[in-house]
């Protein structure tokens, strides 16, 4: 289809190929995202609707020092005046804002709940209230003079900033993240002395390289603290391509309680990490067994974190305790740096330290020589109105002689004293009881300061390094601010060389102790402690009785055979104890409903196992193929499983449902790690399965020793020469010996 218009088929519409037209409003949406809402600014660090929200309220008048107002007014008048969105998504960007444990330097003030680290939304916008923070004061400090553009609001009935000046580094101090179309960001909040340090680093010397600023910025600095666990190496790489990973752990400390016992406290957790959570995580580990020396948890918090964990022996190394969790749970985690962000407010790149650097410092210029030219433009009309006034204290009798007698003293004003039409409004609109400051000493002082300043401003314009050593003074203002010389302003992200955490063999930290292992017939699973008789009386649930029982330790893993040919694995250590019914098996291993328990053993390593199904195919797989790495089991022998048997001697007998039994030697059958098998025994004419034919049982014998089986009164028989049975696999058999068990099965 051509791209050229169709003509209109009638008034007030047009045909337009469906491609196109998709194209251009997808590509018009996707900019949208990135340019106005999910990208920061390299400039101010700010998406659009931070940077309404903080507009809004300093026109509001809602300095720091200033009084608090409802939360609900600031977002109406945030989405009504600027960004015509949801209230809900204004006031969770205004509480974010508002959030110590989310925002290095907070931007916003709160005063009532706002959520914390547990992950507890903040209050209604109706129960809480909010100012403007010191940070947000320095974010648009010059902000009435001419220092960035304005543009209309969404209605044209307003004007809005472009950027704000941004005397605060908010980009990289607090960092930011979203996600657009096709494109995201992701920046770390970092410690503002080192920003201001690398920003003048950079003022000195311009074309420094990236790893000289990373020595300056060591690393991000989050609110929550923590250990930053990577090397600079890894960490100079990161930020000189503007992508990489940070790790991070908990941080934590031994606790003695005397007497050998202790516990480890952690006091600081990952940043982003809910620490509800991480409790129920933690909890999660305890309750599946899956750490062994892991056996409490509690959560102590108050207004700090207090998160103790209880070891299972004094024995237990607190390092390798650690270790073991930093594998399983979120008390170590990877911040992931995107530094996507928008350059002049209009290209997205994914830039270097040095990139964002130079972009806040040209940024900050920029802002310098628009606020210069302002002041500029304001001592020329102030020193024009000076001179007037001058003229007039000169001439003061005769200008109150014009004023009173004069029927139009504005036209003699400026036609006797030379006077423009500004000086003479200045004139005429003082009030009366100004006429006696008029003292020219003062008049004089005034236009001498102005003059001094106005050369000032102007030698800056003309000198480039000038204007950098203005910058340079205004960024350790800031520093004196919110630097190390507050105590909020301290690093909290403490950085440590990465150390490899010594791999552990949890398996190796399990007591080993006998237990039994109970199975009840409706799939419920415990385990007793001590090699208990597996015929012994025990309690189950109504309608429910004893299924399989087996003697196993705590070290062993079980390995469970089901119907579907799959194989399950089970620490045993994992199961609940004898105390109550035991737990349904179905929650420990995805078990299908239709699916049946047909064996359960010890795993052993080095052993083989017969698995076979109902059709009479089966095979040999060895103890190393049947083993299962999640809960959803090993697929190992396809079609209707039977049975498992484990392999000893040389022969195989089998015996189907029409009783006929067939001795073969088990290097007939293959080894194989999945598969259907081969037939063992045929049944029915021409080899087809009938209704009543197929395998029953089979088990491993030594031939020399004969077969035997239980009969009743607890006696066995045993047939010594098996000759007359034996053939070759597959083939049909001869009728079983007498006395045979009726069910057809070996035991």
């Amino acid at each position: 289809m051509a791209d050229d218009l169709i003509p209109a088929p009638e008034k007030g519409t047009h045909s337009e190929p469906l491609s196109r037209a998709i194209g251009e409003r997808y590509l018009t949406y996707a900019l949208s995202t990135i340019m106005h809402r999910a990208l920061p600014d390299a400039r101010d660090g700010l998406k659009p609707v931070h940077r309404r929200i903080l507009y809004a309220m300093r026109e509001l008048r809602l300095a720091p020092n200033g009084a608090f107002r409802k939360s609900a007014k600031i977002t109406g008048d945030v989405m009504g005046n600027y960004h015509p969105h949801g209230d809900a998504a204004i006031y969770d960007a205004m509480a974010r804002l508002a959030q110590d444990f989310a925002m290095r330097y907070p931007l916003v003030d709160g005063q009532g709940n706002f959520g914390n680290i547990d992950g507890d939304n903040p209050a209604a916008a109706r129960y809480t209230e909010a100012r403007l923070a010191a940070a947000s004061e320095a974010l648009m400090e010059g902000l009435t003079e001419d220092s960035v553009d304005f543009r209309p609001n969404y209605d044209g009935t307003l004007s809005e900033p472009v950027v704000l000046p941004s005397a605060f580094p908010n980009l990289l101090a607090n960092g930011a993240s979203g996600i657009a179309v096709g494109m995201a960001t992701n920046i770390p909040p970092h410690n503002l002395h080192e920003v201001v340090d690398a920003c003048l680093h950079l003022i000195k010397v311009p074309d420094a390289r990236d790893d000289t600023l990373a020595t300056l910025i060591k690393g991000p600095d989050f609110p929550t603290g923590g250990v930053l666990v990577e090397s600079a190496d890894s960490m100079a790489e990161t930020y000189r391509t503007g992508r990489g990973a940070f790790r991070l752990r908990c941080r934590w400390h031994q606790e003695d309680l005397g007497r050998g016992l202790w516990q480890i406290v952690v006091t600081e957790i990952p940043y982003q990490v809910q620490k509800s959570k991480l409790i129920e995580r933690l909890a999660e580990l305890i309750q599946l067994r899956k750490i062994p020396i892991f056996a409490d948890v509690r959560d102590e918090s108050a207004e700090d974190v207090r998160i103790v964990i209880e070891p299972r022996a004094r024995t237990v190394d607190p390092e390798q305790l650690m270790g073991a969790l930093y594998r399983s749970s979120d008390l170590e985690t990877r911040f992931n740096l995107n530094m996507n962000v928008l350059i002049d407010g209009r290209v997205p790149k994914v830039c270097s330290l040095k990139e964002v650097l130079r972009a806040f410092l040209d940024h900050r210029r920029e802002v310098l020589v628009r606020r210069a030219s302002y002041r500029l433009d304001k001592i020329a009309s102030r020193l024009e109105v000076l001179e007037g006034y001058l003229v007039a204290y000169l001439n003061l009798d005769r200008v109150i002689e014009i004023i009173r007698t004069e029927d139009e003293p504005k036209a003699v004003m400026m036609a006797e004293f030379g006077l423009n039409d500004v000086q003479v409004e200045a004139i005429l609109n003082m009030r009366l009881r100004a006429l006696r400051k008029l003292e020219e000493i003062e008049l004089r002082a005034e236009r001498d300061a102005l003059l001094a300043e106005r050369e000032g401003l102007q030698a800056m314009l003309d000198s480039e390094e000038a204007q950098w050593a203005r910058i340079a003074d205004q960024l350790k203002e800031v520093r004196n601010l919110f630097g190390k010389s507050r105590p909020e302003g301290q690093r909290r992200t403490t950085i440590s060389e990465a150390t490899e955490m010594p791999v552990i063999d949890l398996d190796a930290m399990i007591e080993r102790e006998p237990v039994t292992v109970i199975l009840s017939r409706m799939g419920w699973i415990r385990s007793l402690k001590g090699h208990q008789p597996l015929d012994a009386e025990l309690k189950f649930k109504d309608g429910d009785g004893p299924g399989q029982a087996l003697h196993a330790e705590t070290t062993d893993k079980l390995m469970v055979f089901a119907s579907n040919g799959r194989f399950y694995t089970i620490p045993v250590n994992t199961l609940p104890g004898g105390r109550g019914m035991g737990e349904p098996l179905r929650l420990m291993i995805d078990l299908p409903n239709e699916a049946q328990v047909i064996a359960m053993f010890p795993w052993r390593e080095g052993a083989r196992y017969l698995v076979a199904s109902k059709a009479g195919d089966g095979f040999i797989v060895g103890a190393g193929d049947i083993l299962a790495q999640t809960k959803s089991g090993k697929q190992v022998l396809n079609g209707d499983a039977l049975l498992c048997r484990p392999v000893s001697g040389d022969h195989v007998a089998v015996v189907g449902e029409n009783r006929k039994m067939l001795v073969f030697p088990l290097a007939e059958l293959p080894e194989m790690a999945r598969g259907k098998g081969v037939r063992l025994q045929r049944y029915g004419k021409g080899g087809g399965l009938l209704k009543d034919d197929g395998m029953v049982d089979a088990i491993c014998l030594t031939l020399a020793q004969g077969l035997s089986w239980p009969m009743t009164g607890g006696k066995t028989r045993t047939e010594p020469d098996l000759t007359e049975w034996l053939g070759k696999r597959g083939s049909v058999g001869r009728m079983a010996p007498r006395g045979f068990p009726r069910d057809n099965r070996f035991a």
